[in-house]
C-alpha cells in the first residue's frame, strides 16, 4: 500500500456557538431578577442604552401641578398594619449580651461569654467546645463549665447547647408544666424515644403507652431551634412571570413585564457622536449599537418563547387549572418542545426558575412536567402523574386512623384498588418527598 500526501477538499455544517448566541441563550433562562441585574449592567458598559424604572416617572408641569390627593380608608390602613411594623435588628448575639449588662464580670469571664455567644449557629447551637474556649482565653476547663450554664440560662431558653438533646433538656428544666417523664425521657432515654421504641420504654419505665405518647405531645412544643427567632433575613418575593387568568372557564395568558425596566436608545448620544471624524469612535458606536440590537432581540426572543411554553402548558394542563392540583397530567419536556417545536433544552431553560401567577396561587413551571405512572383504569390517551400520586398517598394518610397508620405496603394496596400500580419503594419515595414520617412514627397512642 503506498502512501503519499495529498490535498482534499470537504465540505461540512458546523454550528458556531457565537457571542450573541450565547447572549440569547443566557438571557432565555434569565429569572426576572437576574435579567433586572444583567440590563443594569449593560446600561453600565453600554452608553446607547437607557433603562426607565417602572416605578420612576418623570413630571410634566404641564399636567402634573395639581395633584389629586389619594383618599385612604382607616380600616384598610388597620388591616395593613403588618405592614408598617418596623423591621427588627436585634440579632442573637445582641440579646444576650443585653441581659448580661447588669452582670459583673471579670476580664477573664468576659471574654468566655463573648467565645460563647459569637461562636453560635444561627439555630443558636454551641459550635466550639469548652475545652476550645478554654485554651483560647487562658483559663480552666471547671471555669468556662460554669460561665456556659451562665450563658445557657439567659433568653432565649435552650440557647448555648451543644446538641438537640441538651437543647431540649434545658427548655424542660425552664418551664413550670413540664412532666417527670418527659424530663426523664429526655435525659436517660432520648434515643430510644426518638427512635420510638416506646413498648421498650413502657417496660423500663413502668409506665403505659397513653403516658409516653402525653409526654411526647409536650417535647413537640419545645423549639429545637431556639435563635431562628432573632435570624432576621429579607425575604426574597418571588415575581411571576406569566398571569393566567380564569373568567367563565375561559383562560387567557399574559406575559407579566410591569417589573422589568424598560430599555431606551440613546439615540441624541449616537447621533452627536457620530458627528465626530474619528474611525475609532464610528467603530466603537457601531459596536455599541449591534450589541444593543442584539440585546433587544434576545428580549423578544425570551418573550415569545414564555409564551409559546406557558400556552402549550395551559393546553396540555387545562383539568389542573380549573379542577385542582388533583388533576395534574404527566408532561415531559419533550412533548412541549414537539408541540412548539424547539429543542427540549430550550423548554428546559424557558421554565428555570420562571413562575406563573393562578387563581389557586404561584407555581413554579416545573411543577407541571412530571413522568407518567402505569394505571390500570387509565383509558387510551390519558396517564396518571407523579403529582397524582401524591395527592392521593396525602389524602390517605390524612384520613388513616392514627392509631393504626398504614404501612407504605397497605397504601400501595389501596392505590393499586384505584387504578394506580405503584411498588412499596416508590410508595416511600414520595412519601418522604412530602416530608411525611413513616408509619411507626406517625402511629400515635391514646
Amino acid at each position: 500500500m503506498k502512501l503519499e500526501p495529498a490535498l482534499l477538499q470537504k465540505q461540512t455544517l458546523n454550528l458556531t456557538m457565537t457571542q450573541e448566541l450565547q447572549q440569547a441563550i443566557t438571557i432565555l433562562q434569565y429569572t426576572a431578577h437576574e435579567l433586572t441585574a444583567f440590563l443594569e449592567m449593560k446600561e453600565m458598559e453600554n452608553p446607547l442604552i437607557q433603562l426607565e424604572s417602572p416605578i420612576v416617572r418623570s413630571v410634566d408641569p404641564r399636567y402634573d401641578r395639581v395633584r389629586k390627593r389619594k383618599v385612604t380608608n382607616p380600616e384598610n390602613d388597620q388591616n395593613k398594619w403588618l405592614e408598617q411594623m418596623a423591621e427588627p435588628t436585634e440579632g442573637l448575639a445582641d440579646h444576650l449580651f443585653s441581659q448580661l449588662v447588669m452582670k459583673a464580670l471579670s476580664d477573664f469571664q468576659e471574654k468566655l461569654v463573648e467565645q460563647f455567644i459569637y461562636n453560635l449557629d444561627p439555630n443558636g447551637y454551641l459550635t466550639i467546645t469548652v475545652e476550645e474556649a478554654a485554651g483560647i482565653t487562658g483559663t480552666s476547663i471547671e471555669e468556662a463549665e460554669e460561665i456556659l450554664q451562665l450563658v445557657q440560662s439567659l433568653e432565649p431558653a435552650g440557647v448555648a447547647a451543644r446538641s438537640l438533646q441538651e437543647c431540649l433538656v434545658l427548655q424542660a428544666w425552664r418551664r413550670d408544666d413540664t412532666p417527670e417523664l418527659a424530663v426523664e425521657l429526655l435525659t436517660e432515654y432520648f434515643n430510644e424515644f426518638a427512635e420510638k421504641k416506646w413498648k421498650v420504654l413502657s417496660e423500663k419505665l413502668d409506665v403505659s403507652l397513653k403516658e409516653i405518647q402525653q409526654a411526647a405531645d409536650f417535647i413537640t412544643t419545645l423549639d429545637p431551634r431556639p435563635g431562628t427567632r432573632f435570624d432576621y433575613e429579607r425575604p426574597q418575593y418571588v415575581i411571576p412571570d406569566l398571569i393566567l387568568e380564569i373568567n367563565d372557564g375561559k383562560m387567557e395568558l399574559q406575559l407579566f413585564e410591569r417589573h422589568l425596566p424598560a430599555v431606551r436608545y440613546q439615540s441624541d448620544y449616537y447621533n452627536e457622536m457620530a458627528s465626530v471624524a474619528d474611525d475609532k469612535v464610528k467603530q466603537y458606536l457601531n459596536d455599541k449599537r449591534q450589541d444593543f440590537r442584539w440585546i433587544m432581540r434576545s428580549i423578544e426572543q425570551r418573550k415569545q418563547t414564555l409564551m409559546k411554553v406557558g400556552m402549550a402548558i395551559i393546553e396540555e394542563q387545562q383539568d389542573f387549572f380549573l379542577k385542582g392540583p388533583r388533576f395534574l397530567k404527566p408532561l415531559t419536556l419533550k412533548d412541549v418542545a414537539e408541540k412548539i417545536e424547539v429543542h427540549e433544552s430550550t423548554v428546559s431553560r424557558a421554565i428555570r426558575g420562571k413562575y406563573i401567577q393562578t387563581p389557586s396561587g404561584m407555581h413554579e413551571l416545573k411543577k407541571f412536567f412530571s413522568q407518567a405512572l402505569q394505571s390500570n383504569t387509565a383509558s387510551d390517551g390519558e396517564q396518571a402523574s407523579a403529582g397524582q400520586a401524591k395527592a392521593l398517598i396525602k389524602g390517605l394518610i390524612d384520613k388513616e386512623d392514627k392509631g393504626k397508620p398504614l404501612s407504605d405496603q397497605a397504601i400501595a394496596n389501596m392505590l393499586k384498588e384505584k387504578g394506580l400500580t405503584l411498588s412499596r419503594r416508590t410508595v416511600a419515595k414520595y412519601r418522604e418527598q412530602l416530608r411525611i414520617p413513616s408509619s411507626t412514627k406517625r402511629k400515635r397512642y391514646e
